[in-house]
């Protein structure tokens, strides 16, 4: 599978994911909830942070 295929997919997911009632009654109780909104605000950065040098390891880095 491609690597625009994957991402394509993963996108798509994450949307119907984020319409699912439970999902949405999830999130609102983070908003509501000042440590846990910081917890996952912490979580999100380092997902990406990692989901990032992952990508720069598979994809390698394009020197111009």
């Amino acid at each position: 599978m491609s690597a625009v295929r994957l991402a394509v997919t993963v996108v798509s997911t994450a949307l119907a994911m984020s319409r699912h009632p439970a999902v949405r009654a999830g999130v609102q109780a983070v908003v509501n909830n000042p440590k846990a909104r910081e917890t996952a605000i912490s979580t999100t950065r380092n997902v990406a942070y990692n989901a990032g040098v992952i990508a720069r390891h598979v994809l390698g880095r394009n020197k111009s």
